[in-house]
């Protein structure tokens, strides 16, 4: 009796392919997502290929980019175990794929086995077969390949000396004119595998995070985006590349937020920028205390003139008083008593805050509507959007949008602050988020930083999460940096700079070292900027400014600290310490971090030598970038000493 629950296999319909090909790598989800690269890098693809018996194969990478018809190829090498490899390089943004060809290698399996021939009769014969396989890779030559290989056949053909004809049969450089020309019976092809390519400050960007109302030099008054446009030297000074700016739209009044969050707004209280829109419009409007829609592009086209670019805040969501609101109730969620539901987090409330519905039945005109405030701020010359808390809104939607934007956009750029469970993190960076925040803001422990950044840059995720570390934001005081000194404000200050490629601060309040919770168990800070004016002394002669400017120059000036996938971690017989390199080539750096703020720490490091590219027993010279000492070491073991009132760090050039 037959099992009906024995799988059917079908007669093929015509003669299969006997190449096989497996396993093919970079790939996210089997290709349902594409990996990431930005332009300049490389896509390094291996894949199992193979055919049945004795049979030799031979394969190709072929790959194309935005706006290419045809095919391009790079052939692969064997590794090993069937394993076969190639790169090619993408050179432009956009969406680029590649795949896998394999076939049957007739001709290099002919001039193997030619090799190892000694009978002169078989020879001969084996001769004869190579003419004809020579001929055949002819018909796909110009005229003076084809002339040589028409030679060449003709000789394999009639030459009847046998010493001679392993000469002829083994030459080099014909055998080279032939092989790419070579037919390919037995070809499989895999399926495509997409590659998203951005610009290269998706890989490597320095952000700083301001209050543009805050920019002000008069304690009490509203800043400008004038205002800010005076501060642009400075920060460009300081080595950003991205000047971030929280929600510049109007900010709501009813039911506005006071100071520390406070339920009931006071006269003067300026409410969160979260909550957006008032009379004056919603998410296509500037708040009127800011400037003007032309005073905003200004400001775009001077950050830009400084090497800079505006980053906009992106948080769809409204105020109670949001046009939106009135025009278009379908969008929104109502309670039993017909009033709106605002936004919580129980036992948090944002009363402030309308969410928008998702699920409304008239879905499609909202999305549409939230993908037009993308192409607006694009057109106001934005190129870069920070998403706020897209968690909370659905997969299928920034899947949409965000392929939306890019198709006509493809230098738009877009960071998720997403806080929230690692499944959700990581399915928002493969549906197009470009950058993701990260954990490391609660990584404070050797032994987290250490599990953590080694699963970002050696696990699967490099190929589509690119981390962005921030050592605070508005929203989070961490624990650690809660009524703390400077030191360990710059403790975390060089972590997030040496061991991401891209990282950000919430400034001035970091390199200022504002470190008042709340209350206790709160990562809000008193008197949060996000509901009030502040004034920041940023000539105080302790500020963090003169640090953060080194390492930002330290990072642009090492190619090894402006990606991911080189980070390597160092054993050390100190807890207290933590050591870790980056390598580009000839260009590495070696960091290690005293993680105790208070207390001089020391300790041996083991140098990874051969992840340095370093020869074991050999004497090399390292360079404290930050101080300007230089030592010799030698070997994998060396002694160092940290002395927190000094410097937080070593951060060694290794030559």
């Amino acid at each position: 009796m037959s099992n009906p629950l024995a799988p059917h296999v079908a007669l093929p319909k015509g003669p299969p392919a006997p190449t096989i090909i497996e396993a093919v790598q970079p790939s996210v989800d089997g290709g349902r997502f594409p990996i990431k690269r930005a332009v300049g890098e490389g896509v390094g693809v291996t894949a199992s290929c193979f055919a049945h018996g004795h049979e030799r194969v031979a394969c190709a990478v072929r790959y194309r980019g935005p706006g290419d018809k045809a095919w391009r190829e790079v052939a692969m090498e064997a590794l090993t175990n069937d394993t076969w490899g190639a790169e090619f390089s993408v050179d432009r943004a956009g969406a680029w794929e590649f795949a896998v060809a394999c076939w049957i290698d007739h001709l290099g399996y002919w001039r193997d086995s030619f090799a190892r021939r000694t009978d002169p009769d078989d020879l001969r014969l084996a001769a004869r077969m190579g003419a004809d396989l020579v001929t055949r890779s002819a018909e796909g030559c110009g005229a003076a390949d084809c002339e040589k290989l028409e030679h060449w056949a003709r000789s394999l053909a009639e030459e009847g000396d046998v010493e001679r004809l392993r000469a002829i049969a083994l030459d080099a450089d014909l055998f080279a004119l032939a092989h790419p020309q070579a037919p390919r019976d037995g070809l499989t092809i895999s399926p495509a595998f997409p590659v998203t390519v951005d610009r290269e400050r998706a890989r490597f960007s320095a952000w700083y995070e301001l209050f543009p109302r805050s920019s002000s030099d008069q304690p009490g008054v509203h800043g400008t985006f004038a205002d800010l446009d005076e501060r642009l030297d400075e920060i460009a000074a300081m080595g950003f590349d991205v000047l971030y700016l929280p929600p510049i739209h109007p900010i709501g009044r009813e039911k506005r937020k006071g100071k520390n969050n406070a339920t009931v707004a006071l006269d003067g209280d300026v409410g969160s920028p979260w909550a957006i829109g008032a009379r004056e419009g919603g998410h296509f409007s500037i708040a009127p205390e800011l400037g003007t829609l032309a005073d905003f592009r200004h400001l775009v086209m001077a950050t830009r003139a400084r090497g800079m670019e505006i980053a906009m805040d992106i948080a769809f969501q409204c105020a109670p008083d949001h046009p939106w609101v009135a025009e278009h109730p379908e969008w929104f969620r109502t309670r039993p008593d017909a009033s709106i539901q605002y936004a919580e987090n129980p036992p948090k409330k944002y009363q402030d805050i309308y969410p928008l519905d998702f699920d409304t039945p008239a879905w499609q005109s909202l999305w549409h509507a939230l993908r037009d405030v993308f192409h607006f701020w694009i057109a106001q010359g934005v190129q870069l959007f920070r998403v706020d808390n897209p968690h909370t809104k659905p997969f299928p939607f920034w899947e949409w949008v965000i392929a939306e934007v890019k198709r006509d956009h493809p230098d738009v750029l877009f960071l998720a602050e997403a806080f929230t469970r690692p499944h959700v993190m990581h399915r928002l960076a493969k549906l197009g988020f470009t950058q993701s925040y990260t954990y490391f803001t609660w990584r404070g422990s050797k032994a987290e930083l250490t599990e953590y950044f080694t699963g970002l840059a050696q696990g699967e995720s490099r190929e589509y999460f690119r981390p962005n570390c921030w050592p605070n934001t508005p929203d989070i005081l961490p624990y650690h940096l809660q009524n703390a000194g400077l030191g360990m404000f710059r403790i975390r200050l060089v972590l997030a700079a040496t061991l991401a490629a891209s990282y950000g601060v919430y400034g001035p309040a970091f390199e200022l070292g504002e470190n008042r919770p709340r209350e206790p168990g709160s990562e809000e800070y008193l008197d949060s900027e996000k509901y009030q004016l502040r004034h920041w002394d940023r000539d105080r002669p302790d500020s963090l400014a003169p640090l953060m400017t080194r390492l930002n120059e330290l990072r642009r000036g090492h190619r090894a600290m402006q990606s991911n996938t080189s980070l390597v971690f160092h054993p050390v017989d100190n807890d207290a310490l933590l050591a870790y390199s980056k390598r580009d080539g000839d260009d590495r750096v070696l960091v290690v971090v005293n993680l105790d703020p208070q207390a001089v720490q020391a300790g041996f490091v083991n140098v990874d030598l051969e992840a340095l590219g370093l020869e074991p027993g050999t004497a090399y010279g390292v360079r404290d970038a930050l101080s300007g000492a230089t030592y010799t070491w030698h070997g994998s073991r060396n002694y160092l000493r940290l002395d927190p009132a000094h410097a937080p760090a070593h951060i060694f050039a290794l030559t």
